[in-house]
């Protein structure tokens, strides 16, 4: 089903950045979705093959409008109600975000660290970052007191271990191999 949802996702990335709406879109998705999420006579409307197409499409229109819901949206959802994926919809929002990103270069890094960082310090992580991945980095921060210093970084699937626990390991399977 993952490739079902990249197919929505990449559609509606091709309408949203056309119309340089990708954060509003994404805005407008989750807002859905909590309201998807939260109410069971909604999901449950929206997924009975019983429930007509036109009645769905009032659905949408009716809780789009409480929650300032754009016509992309709105369009996008029409789709996803009227091919009976609505229960891919949480799916689709990451998919949808991830090729956003993707195609606006930016690149999502987790830093972990044993000590709270300094805003210097964190500036010159993500300043360090974009010039290594060539992307814009927008970083999160954690503490993980695990490490004992230094810090961890992911970005996608690459790990950057720069912590002193990855160091002291490394010595001693050095010493314990000699």
């Amino acid at each position: 089903m993952k490739s079902a949802s990249h197919q929505y996702a990449n559609a509606l990335a091709d309408v949203a950045l056309k119309q340089s709406a990708g954060p509003q879109v994404t805005s407008e998705l989750h807002d859905f979705a909590t309201a998807y999420a939260e109410s069971t006579e909604l999901r449950t409307a929206l997924a009975s093959p019983a429930v007509e197409r036109d009645a769905k499409h009032a659905i949408i229109e009716k809780v789009g409008a409480r929650i300032g819901q754009g016509k992309t949206v709105r369009n996008f959802l029409f789709i996803v109600a009227d091919h009976q994926r609505m229960h891919m919809l949480p799916e689709m929002i990451a998919a949808f975000e991830e090729v956003v990103q993707k195609r606006q270069g930016i690149a999502e890094a987790t830093i972990s660290s044993a000590v709270e960082l300094t805003a210097a310090q964190k500036a010159e992580f993500a300043f360090t970052l974009e010039r290594l991945t060539g992307k814009r980095v927008e970083p999160s921060y954690s503490l993980d007191p695990s490490l004992l210093g230094g810090a961890v970084v992911r970005i996608g699937d690459t790990i950057y271990d720069g912590s002193l626990r990855h160091r002291l390991n490394a010595m001693r399977e050095r010493l314990t191999a000699e």
